[in-house]
């Protein structure tokens, strides 16, 4: 194998695809794989599917995206085009879901792809895609399956993160970030992502003790309270699918999350870091919520998008998820801005607007969709986590009686 590809270190590459399989995905012998993956990334995605079947895959099955033939589109459809998706395929993808197939996404699209394009037609292409993926959506936000996002140093993405370098160094270099935030720059990765499962464990065990009726957060620009769903159940690092495969849907992941309540968040939040949604770039984001719902909306780059978002159905301004980072994580300590929420998210505590993770109750996978609803579970057509923590915010949990509980302070766990 040869030692580099590209600038990118080849066994580090080779590492992180055997961590994708044993500790993202734990893939059972037998199961079938369904890989999505930009056409740049395909150095990994072949290291992937040799991960994959030397532990026993049935099927890998992968998909290609290119970023040439999505600006195509943009230049060159016809109009109606935009309001169209190919519902067959995200079908097919259900189906295979219902079957028990794994899903892995590999990131690494350039995150300003579609920054010089029309943001009607930008929404519009979101809106129906987020329309037709929903059957395929539904698994994955009820943990049906397991499934797991990983990241290839694109070299458009890696040249967003480091405009200042040629090519191959900015590759490079966001090749080797991507490894330490992934934990496959150490010898044995696969007991440095036990150790760290372990740690986020023992948060998330200590948040779930407190049984808080709300947190609320405060720093520049925020004074927010976050209601907590009642039956809310805290999760981090690595948890077991309803197919009874434990995996660790995100790598890398610094976070410990649950499903806030749809009605009962109230003040405004400003954003500390810009969200990268689709090819669009939105930077300042400012918020205000009534009675869990967003009634006031700016950002000072891609507003109109924000807006078009919003208006996607009645859940997109409400939100489906909050999740606790210290400030001194890694990807934060890094000072790098990824443009890539997979990362971002993992450097700051976020909220997510749209649709909630039925894992995030006590007893979850028992609960129908109206039981979800009646406890302030949200539904929506998308799930867009964006980053409100910073080394200047504070959070007290909230109990139920009123009485308070310090749980963050300058960022950092109290």
């Amino acid at each position: 194998m040869n030692k580099h590809v590209s600038g990118i270190d080849a066994n580090k590459l080779d590492r992180l695809a055997e961590v994708a399989i044993k500790i993202g995905l734990n893939l059972q012998p037998g199961q079938d794989l369904f890989l999505t993956a930009p056409v740049a990334a395909l150095p990994l995605v072949r290291r992937i599917a040799e991960h994959a079947y030397k532990a026993g895959a049935g099927l890998v099955t992968p998909i290609l995206s290119d970023e040439t033939v999505t600006l195509a589109r943009y230049r060159f459809g016809q109009d109606a085009g935009f309001d169209r998706a190919p519902s067959w395929l995200y079908e097919g993808v259900a189906k295979a879901f219902s079957a028990n197939t794994a899903r892995l996404a590999i990131v690494g699209d350039n995150p300003m792809l579609l920054a010089e394009q029309d943001p009607a037609k930008v929404a519009r292409a979101n809106k129906a895609n987020s329309i037709a993926y929903q059957p395929a959506l539904e698994k994955i936000a009820n943990f049906d399956i397991n499934w797991n996002i990983v990241a290839y140093p694109g070299a458009a993405w890696a040249q967003q993160v480091f405009p200042g370098d040629a090519e191959e160094v900015a590759v490079a270099r966001l090749a080797e970030a991507i490894f330490a935030a992934s934990r496959v720059d150490r010898d044995d990765p696969i007991a440095a992502w036990a150790q760290h499962n372990a740690a986020l464990a023992l948060r998330t065990k200590w948040l779930n003790g407190q049984r808080f009726s709300a947190l609320h957060f405060t720093g520049p620009g925020t004074n927010l309270t976050i209601g907590l769903a009642d039956g809310h159940d805290w999760q981090g690092g690595a948890s077991t699918a309803k197919n009874g495969v434990t995996c660790n849907a995100n790598i890398p992941t610094e976070e410990v999350f649950t499903t806030p309540h749809a009605r009962r968040v109230d003040g405004h939040v400003a954003s500390t870091k810009p969200l990268s949604y689709q090819g669009t770039l939105i930077d300042n984001i400012q918020v205000r919520f009534e009675e869990g719902r967003i009634v006031e909306a700016k950002a000072s780059r891609g507003e109109e998008v924000l807006n078009k978002v919003l208006d996607t159905d009645e859940g997109s301004r409400r939100l489906g998820e909050v999740a606790l980072v210290p400030h001194s994580s890694p990807i934060s300590q890094s000072g790098i801005l990824f443009y890539n929420t997979l990362f971002d998210e993992n450097a700051s505590c976020h909220i997510a607007l749209g649709q909630c993770y039925s894992k995030c109750f006590v007893d979850g996978t028992k609960l129908t969709p109206t039981q979800i609803a009646a406890q302030g579970g949200n539904r929506s057509l998308i799930h867009i986590d964006w980053m409100i923590g910073s080394g200047e915010v504070d959070i007290d949990g909230v109990k139920p009686d009123g009485s308070r509980v310090v749980v963050f302070r300058k960022g950092e766990w109290a």
